[in-house]
């Protein structure tokens, strides 16, 4: 099985940036993509950001030029560096993979930006 775990998650002001980074441990050869989700109170949880094993990389349009999702090969980790943030990127971040058996989330980091 693929493990995986969210860092980066806080409180900023609006306009500032924050850095999540997703480890993942186990499978790591079985994972085929990776997803950035997000999920706001009463909302549903939605795509944020992916990124496939072939470096092919997709946002919502929501936060298409302000966010962006990388990967670091060698340390497993897939990052999303969240820039301009506005108080509606407020939600608990979720990290996915798509694992050539099905998928695995991470626990999630709270990201909270102030107006």
């Amino acid at each position: 099985q693929v493990q995986l775990v969210e860092s980066g998650g806080g409180l900023v002001q609006a306009g500032g940036s924050l850095r999540l980074s997703c480890a993942a441990s186990g499978r790591t050869l079985s994972i085929k993509a990776v997803g950035w989700y997000r999920q706001a109170p009463g909302k549903e949880r939605e795509l944020v950001a992916s990124i496939t094993y072939g470096g092919i990389t997709n946002y919502a349009d929501s936060v298409k030029g302000r966010f962006t999702i990388s990967r670091d090969n060698a340390k497993n980790t897939v990052h999303l560096q969240m820039n301009s943030l506005k108080p509606e990127d407020t939600a608990v971040y979720y990290c996915a993979a798509d694992a050539d058996y099905g998928s695995e989330w991470g626990h999630g980091t709270q990201v909270t930006v102030s107006s």
